[in-house]
């Protein structure tokens, strides 16, 4: 085979900055580093998320929507009025981008859930809630899509170059103390607005690069908790098992990566009676919870961002710091671009969580 013709099985690229003091800062070196890896991806897909850009609606949901018809956009709201006080809703502010060809109906919402609905729901917290919304949206309207739901954090994506993507939806103009980006190389699912990353529940977010086997497993496993995937890709299931795991489950970072990218039992085999207990019992109780492939994600939420990638290492991620900020990407380059000298930079090793934290 003519080697120009070679397959690149490493597209996709993910890029993830955190100043773990909170300090809010705008998103045009997000979009400089995840632009250096353009090479990645292929116009189809690319998005970003960011954190602390809603201030002052912090204590609302704010849910960034996609309609593909009017139609889709009037029975959505019906649903979301019979459950939420609309505090304030407009349009997603973008600009006329050559490169951006076709565009849903882009919408933001700022809603509180009704006090009646709590006290009937008595058994659910308001994230819970919030999640049954999700699904009933992304589920039963066709043509409405949820592309996050968080408070004070929103995800931006859709068909294009990320860059491209970054300044269709003039990001120079927020402020965020957490951005993660994701340029798309689609392998097994079109390029599609819903399709691009990040995924999104609540405030967690996802970019990822790679293929996970195991989704049909996964997405069964999630259904027994009430989690429905509707935009068929591998991505929304680790999305979901993350706020299953933590939010739900209570399990820390550490202890989700030795899920997801559990250890082999080789290794666990080597280790002491009790850590091998340990493995055992993980692996009996969230075996279907495995994530099989390679695979490297950023995962963020309103307090953390956190870099993983498979036991074998297949997909690339590296690391670094400066002061403060904690910097994650596909290639060394995309952070050299934006931090040219940073303190310490480094190769993670495979299936270890790089965890970075807002310390305030």
């Amino acid at each position: 085979m003519n080697r120009f013709c070679e397959k690149d099985i490493s597209g996709c690229s993910v890029a993830g900055i955190i100043d773990q003091t909170g300090k809010r800062f705008s998103g045009e070196d997000i979009i400089n580093s995840i632009a250096s890896m353009r090479e990645r991806s292929n116009g189809l897909g690319g998005g970003f998320a960011a954190y602390g850009i809603y201030p002052e609606h912090e204590d609302d949901w704010c849910f960034h929507m996609m309609f593909e018809t009017k139609s889709a956009m009037m029975q959505a709201e019906e649903y979301l009025r019979e459950n939420y006080d609309f505090v304030e809703d407009g349009t997603i502010p973008t600009r006329e981008t050559l490169c951006i060809k076709y565009r849903p109906l882009l919408w933001r919402y700022f809603l509180r859930v009704k006090s009646e609905k709590i006290k009937t729901h008595y058994d659910l917290t308001e994230e819970d809630l919030v999640v049954k919304t999700v699904m009933q949206l992304n589920t039963t309207i066709p043509g409405a899509f949820v592309a996050s739901s968080g408070k004070n954090m929103g995800v931006f994506k859709g068909v294009g170059y990320p860059e491209d993507i970054g300044k269709f939806y003039r990001l120079e103009d927020y402020k965020a103390y957490i951005w993660t980006a994701h340029g798309r190389f689609p392998t097994n699912t079109a390029g599609w607005w819903g399709g691009a990353h990040p995924f999104s529940l609540l405030d967690w977010s996802v970019v990822h690069n790679g293929e996970i086997s195991s989704y049909g497993i996964n997405k069964r496993f999630l259904l027994n908790y009430g989690y429905i995937c509707a935009f068929f890709t591998d991505t929304e299931v680790i999305t979901y098992l993350f706020d299953l795991l933590i939010r739900k489950h209570k399990l820390s970072f550490e202890i989700v990566a030795d899920i997801l990218a559990a250890p082999f039992w080789e290794e666990i085999d080597r280790l002491p009676k009790k850590e091998q207990d340990f493995y055992k019992n993980l692996r009996i109780v969230y075996g279907s919870a495995l994530l099989n492939g390679p695979f490297s994600v950023i995962v963020a939420n309103s307090s953390s961002m956190v870099g993983l990638n498979d036991r074998i290492k297949l997909r690339p991620l590296v690391a670094a710091t400066f002061g403060e900020k904690l910097f994650i990407a596909s290639e060394e380059s995309a952070i050299r671009e934006i931090c040219p000298v940073p303190d310490e930079i480094w190769m993670p090793i495979a299936g270890e969580p790089i965890i970075g934290r807002v310390k305030k």
